[in-house]
């Protein structure tokens, strides 16, 4: 079976005082979300999944609606900030020099939501257990970074604390999951369909 895994479209920045911040697409995000469905739309796919957070779903609603699929949400596949009460692009963080740019970049670990191993084990259970549902299929999860880091270093036979690399907005990453266990990545950081 093929797995594609989506990270969201570009998000506004939000913060808030109080819940988490949970975040919708901003106009750009949802030009790349159109765009990332007239491109997969050429692809024949046989399920839409998706993290229940805004970004993501937002992200998958294109694609639905083109395909005529309905986009089933799994929690487990939602990132590890998710209870936090910020979302400020890491491009807005890297252009300032914030401080938490710096420890993104160092690997400390800050989730009010997970431990690295809880958030990390979450992950590769849950997309376990969707691919062993769609066997001879191709399914796509619209998720986010963190998620499409820990399950592609996961693979890779990786530890990492954040990521091994850095996932583009509405970026396609393509796993072969073979019945018998096996996982091969086809392709990483995909974003064709943005040009």
């Amino acid at each position: 079976m093929e797995l594609i895994l989506v990270r969201h479209g570009l998000p506004i920045r939000r913060e808030v005082t109080e819940g988490p911040a949970d975040p919708e697409l901003s106009a750009e995000g949802h030009d790349q979300s159109a765009r990332l469905a007239k491109y997969l739309a050429t692809e024949s796919i046989d399920a839409i999944y998706s993290s229940p957070m805004k970004r993501a779903m937002q992200t998958a609603e294109p694609l639905s609606k083109k395909i005529s699929l309905p986009i089933s949400i799994v929690d487990d596949v939602a990132e590890f900030d998710r209870l936090s009460n910020e979302y400020i692009p890491i491009e807005e963080l890297r252009a300032a020099n914030d401080d938490r740019w710096h420890k993104l970049v160092a690997g400390e670990w800050d989730s009010e939501s997970d431990t690295l191993d809880e958030f990390r084990s979450r992950v590769i259970i849950s997309i376990e257990k969707i691919i062993s549902q769609h066997a001879s299929q191709r399914i796509v999860i619209t998720c986010h970074g963190g998620v499409i880091n820990q399950y592609l270093a996961h693979i890779l036979g990786l530890k990492t604390e954040r990521g091994f690399f850095y996932p583009q907005y509405t970026s396609i990453h393509r796993v072969i999951a073979a019945q018998n266990g096996l996982r091969s990545i086809a392709s990483l950081n995909e974003i064709a369909h943005l040009r």
